[in-house]
Parts: C-alpha cells; sequence; structure tokens
C-alpha cells in the first residue's frame, strides 16, 4: 500500500501546474486514487504557483500537504525554502539547479539536482524542463509509469498536442538518465 504527496512549485509560467496534473492524470491511468489541488501567488506569470499531488492505493482524505510530503519539485529559489521543508523524513526533493543554486541542508531526506533549463536546451525547447525533472522524479520514486504518463498527456493538453508526445518522452528519459548517471 503506498501513498505518494508531492508538491510542485516554481514560477508562473514553469509548466508547474500541467506538471503535476499530468501526474495525476497518469495516476488515474494506473487506477489509482488521485488529487491535485493548484495554488497560484498573485500573478499568473512570474509570481509563484504551486501544486499537490497525491497519488494512492487507497481513497485520500485530504489533497493540501502540509507536512509529510514524500517528494517536492523545486523550480525557482523562492519555493526552495517552504517546499523542502515540507518533505518526511526519507522522502525526495528534486531540485532544478539551473535556477536554484543552493543546497539542501537537511541530512534526513535524498536531493537531487538536475539543470533542467540546461537540459531542455540541449532538446532545442526550453519550455521542457517541467517534463525533464518529472522524468527524475519518476526514476527516483516510480510513483507512475512513463508509459502512463504519455498516455495522460492529450487527456491534459488535448489532442492536437500530440504531436509534442515524442519530444516530451525524450525529456523524460534525460531527466531519468540524468539521476542515473549523476546521483
Amino acid at each position: 500500500m503506498s501513498t505518494q504527496k508531492i508538491c510542485c512549485a516554481g514560477f508562473g509560467g514553469q509548466g508547474v501546474l500541467s506538471m503535476g496534473k499530468l501526474l495525476a492524470y497518469a495516476g488515474m491511468l494506473e487506477g489509482k486514487e488521485v488529487s491535485w489541488c493548484p495554488s497560484y501567488g498573485p500573478e499568473m506569470r512570474g509570481g509563484t504557483a504551486n501544486c499537490a499531488i497525491v497519488v494512492s492505493d487507497e481513497p485520500i482524505g485530504s489533497p493540501v500537504i502540509t507536512a509529510g510530503a514524500t517528494a517536492s519539485i523545486v523550480m525557482n529559489l523562492p519555493s526552495f525554502e517552504k517546499f523542502v521543508n515540507i518533505v518526511g523524513p526519507g522522502g525526495n526533493v528534486i531540485l532544478n539547479s539551473s535556477l536554484i543554486d543552493k543546497k539542501v541542508e537537511r541530512t534526513d531526506i535524498n536531493a537531487y539536482y538536475i539543470p533542467a533549463n540546461d537540459l531542455a536546451k540541449e532538446l532545442g525547447n526550453p519550455k521542457l524542463m517541467n517534463i525533464i525533472l518529472l522524468g527524475a522524479l519518476i526514476e527516483v520514486d516510480k510513483t507512475v509509469s512513463v508509459q502512463a504518463c504519455l498516455d495522460a498527456f492529450t487527456k491534459v493538453f488535448g489532442e492536437s498536442k500530440a504531436k509534442f508526445i515524442p519530444i516530451n518522452k525524450e525529456a523524460l528519459a534525460k531527466g531519468a538518465e540524468y539521476v542515473r548517471l549523476h546521483h
């Protein structure tokens, strides 16, 4: 029996909420109970955005995560302090080291530093950095399968975006590969 509680946080416009939606939909496609709870800062773009995703084998009590998260994906410095601290002992933090130059000081959690902006540039599309970080998370905690994420893609972004599935598959793989090679 497992319950994964994941927080994604970053600037508005970094794909924080859509990354969370992708994870929740993938969990749903795998027959799990899911919740997705978005939260916005004062401005949509440039402000902070975060979302809480719960993927579980049993009914979910609360969609809000204030402590005891199993993982956080942190995409910028303002999100760093807040979302590293809500991860419970033994949990995972996936950091976008392209934008965060700090290191996690806690010794009771696992930190993965992924230069997501740089890796996205290598793929020729800076917007893919959220998918790279998602790929890293899936490699670390196996919340959902990569295939479920790809299957969820058109559900979240619409059929017209199906042509972007191959490059997103590459982005997921790049995040996973970075974790395997560097951690």
